[in-house]
């Protein structure tokens, strides 16, 4: 039988921190704790680099304590602010057998927002299509799953750092209609994530499985570009109803989106459209409409697929200010022209059974 993480967290507060004061876990330097019915235990040790001798020792200690103890099986620890080690080897030393898909208690549909590459605007698009979603009278949940560059906190207004009643469950924050949770939350602004492939995964899985979601009608997550770890495991672990690719029209994203829509259909995830971000610019001064960006491109490659082209989302000065004051355009202008393209997505989600 798997050790409990209550068990877990009692045997590291047994190390005592010798920088901080108190053990290691009292002085948060433990975090993002993962106890699997494996055995596998994982955790993240968040340090200051100056101090980086002193805590490798205390690694050492956490990990020999750890293993001696029943019920686990093996143990990944992590050090973050260590810039001179070469990041440890996460990889379990007795691989847990995989599982497969599963629904997430409380959540009747999954949609993945997606993009081939990063700066086409997909968070973007994923905050204002979960207020828009939330103003049609939708249970709304964003899971912001793009580790190393989580922006929702800042889109959606949301700050402080979510709390767990148990030790166990995490408590989500909410505005504007919408239940988020994101690892940014977890982190200071300007804090780096560097973990490697199963640190990914465990957090991924943790604010999925572990956070109190509630009763939602649809939970968006906003991944990361490219087809990496986090996007896969979101596939292979979660029942995933289907995937929105958003891209700008130019050729160059059209490649890299592209990429994206092969590993959505080699992982069995239907492809429920495609937005067209940045389509057309207006000029706020003569009026004249120009494509900066090309026009079309997503329009035809939609057409291609057999998909829906969802929606085409201007370039556009309010939609950017919006984003950055933590109240997106859906929300802080509703009618406006520029909100209706979130609308449209909203609307056509509804329309297919997803949301």
């Amino acid at each position: 039988m798997a050790a409990s993480r209550e068990q877990v967290l009692e045997r590291l507060k047994s190390i005592a921190d010798t920088v901080a004061g108190g053990d290691i876990v009292s002085s948060g330097v433990v975090r993002a704790l993962n106890v699997e019915e494996s055995g596998a235990v994982r955790f993240v040790m968040e340090i200051p680099p100056s101090a980086a001798k002193t805590y490798e020792g205390l690694k050492a200690e956490a990990e020999t304590a750890l293993s001696a103890m029943e019920g686990v099986a093996s143990v990944s620890v992590v050090m973050t602010g260590h810039k001179d080690a070469a990041p440890p080897d996460l990889k379990p030393r007795k691989p847990a057998a995989p599982a497969g898909p599963q629904k997430i208690p409380g959540v009747s549909h999954i949609v993945a927002v997606a993009s081939g590459k990063g700066g086409v605007g997909k968070s973007t698009v994923s905050a204002n299509l979960a207020c828009a979603l939330a103003q049609q009278g939708r249970r709304v949940g964003l899971l912001d799953a793009d580790v190393y560059g989580p922006s929702q906190p800042r889109m959606l207004g949301v700050s402080g750092r979510p709390a767990s009643p148990d030790g166990k469950t995490i408590l989500p924050m909410r505005n504007h209609g919408v239940t988020m949770m994101s690892i940014g939350l977890m982190l200071n602004e300007d804090q780096a994530v560097i973990w490697r492939g199963p640190m990914l995964m465990g957090a991924l899985q943790q604010m999925m499985l572990q956070v109190q979601w509630g009763t939602l009608d649809v939970l968006l997550v906003d991944l990361p570009p490219g087809t990496g770890d986090v996007s896969m495991t979101l596939a292979q672990k979660a029942e995933v109803d289907g995937a929105i690719i958003v891209s700008t029209p130019q050729d160059v994203a059209l490649l890299d989106a592209r990429k994206g829509i092969d590993m959505f259909n080699q992982l069995k995830v239907p492809i429920l459209g495609m937005v067209e971000n940045m389509s057309t610019h207006i000029c706020s001064n003569c009026g004249h409409e120009e494509h900066v960006f090309g026009h079309g491109g997503v329009a035809a490659e939609a057409a291609k697929l057999g998909v829906p082209l969802l929606a085409e989302v201007p370039l556009d000065l309010q939609i950017r200010v919006a984003s950055d004051s933590g109240a997106p355009i859906v929300v802080s202008q509703p009618d406006s022209a520029q909100a209706q393209a979130f609308h449209d997505i909203a609307r056509a989600l509804v329309a297919q059974g997803v949301a």
